[in-house]
């Protein structure tokens, strides 16, 4: 049994993971955990140990100097509480961290001890995926489950994925046979612009969080950083008339098939969120959420933008319900297999 000190009984907690590596596409994922646990300073609590998960040669420990003295960073997973004001105050379970090299299933059973002694309602697991999608229009981010309940009250997709599979579909999946309610999102991000950070993907999982839970996210200045994002690819789009073709191509898709769905659900969910946004007693944060912003706390920028590499034949298109092909590393080999190296 896990035995947590030092942290105070918790208001409707709600765990929220995310995991770098082949389930972070343009590392959005983690982005988004990080931004809430900047925003809200968040108090880690606990850290798994690094030697039981991880791979020191893949995930390499990194040295650092501390008024001379040096230290050593190792790769882990860290938990931290935040705790959101307002007349309803509710505390989250904030888990960060690199998808595990190995013993996979003790990784969920010990993320899962925790919930347990937290009390935690739900979990809900960021991810970000490689798609078909152009960087003009709005992420698109889906919403699955495997509890039918679930999916019929908060308006998700049924997970009917089948293929190779990262640890967000296994910690989903270990949620489900602990009897612990389980979400993920997914945001796909344009897998001809796929470098981190991509902060308008990282926003629309933000704000996908809000409307599924409620609550009201300080943004800080991820809406400028993502406008200014999409700005620089547009330019970089230019340069290249293959890119802006393809780009051109995939607008037209994107539109098309999205014309009949232009309802009053996609406007009411905007009014909802601009609403909650001018209530007072929600803590920080200003503005309307809209798509956009950087993630230049969680990676420095490289002083000059890569020119985004010309447009292989697409793949299937991401759509809601499935998980990602694997994302292709920085220097353009595919990414871990989902499959855990070893076994309990």
């Amino acid at each position: 049994m896990i035995e947590l000190e030092g942290v105070p009984e918790l208001i409707d907690p709600v765990m929220v993971a995310a995991f770098e590596g082949w389930n972070d596409a343009g590392d959005a994922a983690s982005a988004a955990v990080a931004h809430l646990d900047r925003e809200w300073k968040g108090e880690v609590f606990a850290a798994l140990d690094a030697e039981d998960y991880y791979d020191f040669q893949v995930n390499r420990p990194t040295v650092w100097m501390d008024g001379g003295v040096r230290k050593i960073t190792w790769p882990t997973t860290r938990l931290s509480v935040v705790r959101i004001g307002g007349e309803k105050p509710r505390d989250l379970v904030l888990v960060r961290g690199i998808e595990p090299s190995m013993r996979w299933r003790s990784f969920c059973n010990e993320l899962l001890g925790f919930a347990h002694e937290l009390g935690v309602e739900m979990v809900v697991i960021l991810g970000a995926l490689l798609g078909d999608t152009p960087h003009t229009r709005p992420v698109p981010v889906s919403g699955v489950t495997s509890d039918p309940d679930l999916a019929r009250t908060m308006d998700l997709e049924e997970t009917r994925y089948e293929g190779p599979t990262g640890i967000v579909g296994i910690l989903q999946e270990a949620c489900t046979h602990a009897g612990v309610p389980a979400v993920s999102l997914w945001a796909a991000v344009p897998h001809y612009v796929s470098q981190p950070p991509n902060p308008k993907a990282t926003l629309a999982l933000l704000n996908r969080l809000e409307d599924l839970l409620g609550l009201r996210i300080p943004l800080g200045e991820l809406p400028e950083d993502a406008r200014a994002w999409q700005v620089g690819v547009d330019q970089l789009a230019a340069e290249d008339s293959e890119v802006a073709e393809y780009v051109q191509t995939l607008e037209e898709a994107r539109d098309t098939a999205e014309l009949p769905e232009a309802s009053g659900e996609a406007i009411a969910r905007e009014f909802e969120r601009y609403l909650r946004r001018r209530e007072p007693g929600q803590g920080p944060g200003q503005g309307v959420a809209t798509e956009g912003g950087d993630a230049s706390y969680l990676r420095d920028a490289p002083s000059e933008r890569t020119r985004p590499p010309k447009p292989q034949q697409p793949g299937p298109e991401a759509v809601p319900g499935t998980e990602p092909e694997p994302p292709a590393d920085q220097d353009g080999e595919s990414g871990q297999s989902g499959e855990g190296s070893e076994e309990d």
